[in-house]
């Protein structure tokens, strides 16, 4: 009786290489007076991968920015951050918070802004992130490096994205005086003290 040989096609031997595992995304949702100039800051961080404009530390029904900025809410202007924690820790984004994209030792404003809803805060959006603010901020508070108290506040609250005119705004508005005046000047600083985290 004659064998049958079956032939298995070479290519059916290789193994096929194995697709690259996607990046486990966190976010950060941060508070330090206009979102556009903090959402200005950090699209220029490596391992950023978004950043949206919105608002937090208040209900649904009032989160628009006419309420908002008339200071009846209880939210503040906030960003949320997309990140990639492999190219930037969330420690790392709260000494840029505090290095470049706001002044954490200014109560209820910055700059030009003033306000409960142009507050600095960080919230937290696990119990991780909690403590690593909790230890940051006391750090930051003994640290000297400041002649004015920390105000940063550590809060809960959810997240609601702003309306569509608000997102990009530095991006999409390069020359507003605003940004010129206010925003523009925090990405220089970005650069200048963060260069290994800038991006053009």
């Amino acid at each position: 009786m004659t064998k049958v040989k079956y032939l298995i096609p070479f290519a059916l031997l290789l193994t096929a290489p194995a697709a690259a595992a996607a990046p486990q995304l966190e976010t950060a949702v941060l508070a330090g007076g206009c979102f556009w100039g903090m959402e200005a800051v950090f699209e220029h961080v490596h391992g950023v991968r978004s950043v949206v404009s919105g608002y937090a530390g208040g209900s649904r029904d009032d989160a628009n920015y006419e309420d908002v900025s008339a200071e009846r809410t209880g939210h503040a202007e906030v960003v949320r951050i997309t990140y990639d924690p492999a190219r930037v820790r969330f420690v790392d984004l709260l000494k840029i918070y505090v290095g470049a994209a706001h002044d954490p030792t200014q109560l209820n404003r910055q700059g030009p802004d003033s306000g409960a809803s142009y507050r600095s805060a960080i919230f937290p959006q696990n119990a991780t992130q909690r403590r690593a603010a909790q230890v940051f901020l006391a750090e930051l508070g003994k640290s000297g490096r400041y002649t004015r108290p920390v105000v940063t506040r550590i809060e809960t609250g959810a997240f609601y994205e702003a309306e569509a005119s608000h997102q990009d705004f530095a991006r999409r508005n390069p020359y507003h005086p605003y940004i010129v005046a206010h925003d523009r000047p925090k990405v220089a600083k970005l650069k200048r003290s963060f260069p290994a985290f800038y991006r053009g």
